[in-house]
């Protein structure tokens, strides 16, 4: 029993320093690199939108299937609009786009784009996105 104390111990004691050593290393540049947006402000602050950004998109997928509303401040559609990345004019296209080198650093897939556009429209398609969708 002492043993199996003993290794238990000796696991948590080498893991702990490794996980606080892997959260600290993402804020020192050892994370996933993610390019600058292409506005100025985000919707929102970057630390909330980072742990809340899933949670959002959900609410805004609810409010667009069961009420209609096809816009919003957590658009899916405006966050690749800002967010695509120069080269791809993608977010999951290539490793380091912007939802692609976060999901891949934290070993989440992502399924969004298996039916949402991972590209912003077109310029001149740029105008009728921002108008609002209304049924008559």
């Amino acid at each position: 029993m002492r043993l199996l104390a003993l290794v238990v111990g000796v696991l948590l004691g080498a893991a702990l320093p490794a996980a606080a050593q892997t959260a600290a290393g993402a804020s020192q540049g050892l994370g996933p690199l993610v390019t600058k947006a292409r506005g100025g402000q985000c919707v929102d602050d970057p630390v909330f939108m980072r742990r809340n950004h899933m949670a959002l998109l959900k609410h805004q997928r609810d409010d667009t299937m069961h009420g209609g509303v096809r816009s919003g401040k957590y658009s899916l559609k405006a966050c690749v609009a800002c967010h695509a990345s120069e080269a791809s004019q993608s977010v999951s296209a290539e490793a380091g786009d912007f939802c692609q080198s976060c999901h891949t650093f934290a070993a989440v897939k992502i399924d969004c784009f298996g039916c949402h556009a991972s590209k912003p429209p077109a310029i001149g398609a740029q105008a009728a996105v921002a108008q609002p969708q209304v049924k008559p």
